[in-house]
Order: C-alpha cells, then sequence, then structure tokens
C-alpha cells in the first residue's frame, strides 16, 4: 500500500522542505521529495499544513496510563506504551528503576517478547540503576541499591539480549569492571545518581561510560568543601566532548534557563529528550508504582518534598517546552527527541529521522505544537488522527 502525504512543512536532515511529500510503503518511507504532485495508485493524506517530524524515540521512561513497567506484566507494558504513543513516541526503551533481580527478569521476559512482534515500538530495556550512590537516590527505591556485583550482572546479560542501557554511579567500587563488561556486552553504560568529580568522570569515560542520565537531576554541581572549590558531575560531563547526555525537559525538573545552557554548551548531537515519566503520566491516575511518590506542582515528588521522583510529561510536551520556555528552535527541538537518542542507543540505521529507507514513524504536529497524528511503522496510532 502506497501512501502520500502532501501539504506539510517536512523535517528532513538537510533542512525544511515546504511543498514537498513523503511517501510510505507499508511500513517504510519510500521517498521524501519535493515534489506535491498526486501519484497515482497513492493514498493521499492532506497535512493541513502542519510540521510533518520524526517520531519520537523515547530512552528514559517508567511508565505511563496507570501502569508502571517495574509491575513487569505485558498488559503494564503495552498500557504505558500505548499511552505514550499517543502523544508522538514512536519508539521506547522501557525503563526500570532499581529493582530486585526478579523484578529485572520478568520485565526482560516481557520486554523480549514484545520486541519479537512485527513492527513493534519496544526497541530494548533500560535499567536505571540498581547500582547507585545511596546519597543521590532521590526517588529510588534504597532498598534496592547497592554497589555493582558481577554475580548479578553478567548472568542477567549472558541469559537475555533486551538489555540495551544500565546506568551506575562510576564512583562505586566495582563500577569501572561493571563499565567495561556491559559495553563489552554492547550495552549504553550512563553515569547517574552520582556524587562524582571529575577523575572520576574521567575514568568512567576512559572505561566506556559514554552517556549521562537525566542530566543535573541527582548529580552535584560546582561545590565547595572545607574552604576549597570543586567541580561537580555537571561541569565534569561538559568537559568530556564526547559524552552524550539527556535532560528532562518537562521545564521543571530542569528550568528552561538550564535547558537553554545544556542546548548551547552540549549541543543538538550530543542532546537527548526524555520525560523519565512514571505510570500517571498520560493518565488520570494520581499514583505511582512506588507508594512514597506524590504529584505536585504538575512533577512526581517523594512525599516528603525532599527530591523529585520522575515526571508526568510526555514526547509532545518536551517539545513544547524547548520551544515555547527555553526558546530552541523547532527543527532542533525535534532532533533532540529523535534523531540524538536514536543514534545514541544506536538505531539511527532506521529511526530517528525522515529518510528514504527508514521506519514510517512521523508525526504531524500543528502550530501550538499539539499532535495532529501520529504513524508508528506506517500505521496511524490509535485515537490520534485529527487531519482526516
Amino acid at each position: 500500500m502506497l501512501t502520500q502525504i502532501i501539504n506539510a512543512r517536512i523535517l528532513t536532515p538537510q533542512g525544511w522542505l515546504k511543498d514537498g511529500s513523503v511517501l510510505i510503503r507499508d511500513n517504510k518511507i519510500l521517498e521524501v521529495t519535493n515534489c506535491d504532485l498526486p501519484i497515482v495508485g497513492a493514498t493521499l493524506i492532506d497535512a493541513k499544513g502542519t510540521y510533518i517530524v520524526p517520531g519520537g524515540v523515547e530512552i528514559h521512561v517508567h511508565g505511563g496510563g496507570g501502569r508502571d513497567f517495574m509491575e513487569g506484566s505485558e498488559d503494564a507494558f503495552r498500557a504505558a506504551i500505548k499511552a505514550h504513543m499517543q502523544h508522538g513516541t514512536t519508539s521506547i526503551f522501557p525503563t526500570l528503576s532499581s529493582s530486585t533481580i526478579p523484578m529485572i527478569r520478568a520485565a526482560a521476559a516481557t520486554t523480549e517478547k514484545l520486541m519479537a512482534e512485527p513492527d513493534s515500538p519496544v526497541l530494548g530495556l533500560h535499567l536505571e540503576g540498581h547500582y547507585f550512590n545511596m546519597k543521590m537516590a532521590g526517588g529510588q527505591m534504597p532498598e534496592n541499591i547497592k554497589n555493582p556485583d558481577p554475580e548479578e550482572y553478567i548472568p542477567l546479560l549472558e541469559e537475555t539480549h533486551c538489555i540495551k542501557r544500565w546506568d551506575a554511579a562510576p564512583e562505586l567500587p566495582g563500577a569501572m569492571q561493571f563499565g567495561k563488561y556491559i559495553t563489552s556486552k554492547g550495552v549504553l553504560a550512563a553515569v547517574g545518581h552520582t556524587q562524582a568529580e571529575f577523575e572520576d568522570i574521567y575514568t568512567a569515560y576512559e572505561a566506556g561510560y559514554t552517556h549521562a542520565t537525566h542530566f543535573y537531576n541527582a548529580m552535584p554541581g560546582f561545590h565547595k568543601r572545607s574552604g576549597y572549590k570543586y567541580e561537580g558531575t555537571v561541569e565534569s560531563i561538559y568537559l568530556m566532548d564526547d559524552m552524550t547526555v539527556e535532560v528532562v525537559a518537562d521545564g521543571i525538573h530542569v528550568p528552561p534557563t538550564i535547558l537553554r545552557l545544556v542546548y548551547k554548551i552540549k549541543g543538538v548531537e550530543k542532546t537527548a529528550l526524555i520525560t523519565d515519566a512514571l505510570a500517571c503520566a498520560a493518565s488520570d491516575s494520581k499514583e505511582a508504582f512506588d507508594p512514597r511518590v506524590i504529584i505536585e506542582d504538575g512533577v512526581c515528588k517523594l512525599a516528603d518534598r525532599s527530591a523529585l521522583a520522575g515526571s508526568i510529561a510526555t514526547m509532545d510536551r518536551l517539545i513544547r517546552t524547548m520551544v515555547q520556555k527555553a526558546e530552541i528552535p523547532l527543527e532542533d527541538a525535534i532532533r533532540m527527541a529523535s534523531e540524538t537518542p536514536a543514534r545514541i542507543m544506536g538505531v539511527a540505521d532506521r529511526k530517528g529521522t525522515l529518510e528514504k529507507g527508514k521506519d514510517a514513524d512521523i508525526l504531524a504536529l500543528d502550530n501550538d505544537l499539539n499532535i495532529r497524528a501520529v504513524w508508528a511503522m506506517g500505521k496511524i496510532v490509535e485515537g490520534t488522527n485529527t487531519l482526516f
């Protein structure tokens, strides 16, 4: 089946294309062309002047639609994934907060089942923890946090094939061995929930840690100790030119001014947008998987208000925040939501941009950057179409 999208402002790797069209055959982009003349035999879709951009690639999300990936069940996974897809996420790496090994195994089994389905949006599992600095636990469950343990992580990576990213605090005993091992297995190593200073970050980068988890959150910046000044994790990561970062772009976890600073220093190609969303995102639910969590001021917090604990954001909100509050060009915000995370996770050969041969993951956004339609693998996502 051939589909042609016309009358749109199309974001291509070369920039915006006006008066062109996107041709889709089955689940692939057949062509992005500057010709908008109707093709014989094609199903014609009038985009009505909307922005046609690549679908969002979500690399850090805990749940949505009232369900959390820590539940591990197929039902929970499908509900959370569906909720985020309706808001512009077309590829997803379900994320577990610090969990027990049985919980990780259950989630891995579900992830592998969903990954095996045709045209699945699920591209792998992300483990946020449980090898973190207890002093920077934030919204993580403290009873699950410990030092890296090869008797846990080696069997897990030997028996599963879906774990694509694992986060840890590099200052912990065994963290360098952990980083070297998981990267040897093709798993992205990220630093997070850490008190690392420059030497820790430098050593971690040499050991394979190339990404920073929710940059600025659960990590210190510039600080003083006994009267002397020290660089924090934040400044250390800025100094590592090739280290990528992700930001929770809800405008609350990181204020718009700092979002603009990250964009200015790290740039589009090193910055990914994430929701870090909990179960209450894209739902009427007020409950998170962790009973300590409350929703207040548009964000998830621990009930004692000692730390933020995830967001209620969705992909479309990230884009709006970057453009409307951080005053970043739309094309750059889109790239940070699609192209950059796809490249960070090693799936840019088929995701992240509108190009010939890539998967037909496409969003239509109106002038206010609201979702008008979502195509995932060439199919309209249920509940998103207000174009035709």
